[in-house]
């Protein structure tokens, strides 16, 4: 059976194997108050427990598919390149910017409110990862950390994993889905986030122009996040293409923003990305 997600909710388009189920949360479905309205997934933000509580059971049920119950594991990033691999016993709470598993019903998680949320999967759908890239995760290698998870094995005879191992480690049998982020058109950074990338790529450099004084840049973060996806291999490549829909500054009744809100309300909303196996 086909899965749909609620409200208007991002559904991934792309040819993802049937048991592999993907969504990406908005605004819209929870019961937070302003400034966090309405479907606050962050818990350290400063919105109401209870409140927060209840958005991740409907997160919880939203995923969970065909009567099967699926836990979305939620785990804190912190900019970083960290790896959890996710099973039935893996607790709520740990530090991670990329997780990955094999088991059903285990949903990998990320979160975001700018920065950008990356789901993968094999064309064989044994395997499925997210990852969250801001700007410093990705540089540092946060999205080659998760393509590489998909290198692991599952259990098999070593005769059976000399004729998988090509299929299951190749990048190009990986499938990519890149969420809503903060655009081209409203990322300002400074020229060390542009050295950060064309120290490792020269042509790192196409993905940031000149905007303001100080030496202020704009830096479109999809296309640097494409740029390492396609250079560790992944070369099927979908979602946000930098244009304006997927914004999260420039639409603010869907997205929540850290950049936009955080100056007027001091804190901002979560949203969240999650990708499953089914049963």
């Amino acid at each position: 059976m086909a899965y749909t997600a609620p409200h208007d909710w991002l559904q991934p388009d792309w040819p993802a194997p049937a048991q592999v189920h993907a969504l990406c949360t908005t605004r819209r479905g929870g019961v937070s108050a302003p400034p966090w309205d309405s479907f606050n997934l962050g818990r350290l933000v400063g919105d109401a427990p209870a409140a927060v509580a209840a958005n991740w059971a409907a997160l919880q049920a939203a995923v969970s598919t065909n009567g099967q119950p699926v836990r979305a594991v939620y785990l804190r990033q912190v900019h970083g390149t960290a790896l959890a691999t996710l099973d039935a016993d893996t607790p709520d709470g740990g530090e991670a910017d990329a997780c990955t598993t094999e088991r059903p019903g285990i949903a990998c998680t990320v979160m975001a409110a700018d920065c950008l949320p990356v789901l993968l999967t094999n064309r064989a759908g044994t395997r499925v990862a997210a990852a969250h890239a801001g700007w410093r995760g990705l540089a540092a290698g946060v999205l080659e950390v998760a393509v590489r998870s998909f290198r692991a094995q599952p259990a098999m005879t070593h005769a059976q994993a000399a004729i998988e191992n090509e299929a299951f480690g190749d990048p190009q049998e990986l499938l990519a889905w890149l969420g809503p982020c903060i655009g081209p058109q409203a990322f300002e950074v400074g020229p060390e986030v542009r050295d950060a990338f064309c120290a490792q790529d020269t042509e790192a450099a196409a993905c940031f122009r000149p905007h303001g004084s100080a030496g202020k840049l704009l830096a479109d973060l999809p296309a640097l996040a494409r740029q390492r996806l396609r250079a560790a291999g992944v070369s099927a490549l979908y979602g946000n293409d930098g244009s304006a829909a997927w914004c999260t500054v420039a639409n603010p009744s869907r997205f929540f923003s850290h950049r936009r809100d955080s100056p007027v309300f001091g804190t901002s909303g979560r949203m969240a990305a999650c990708i499953w196996i089914g049963h």
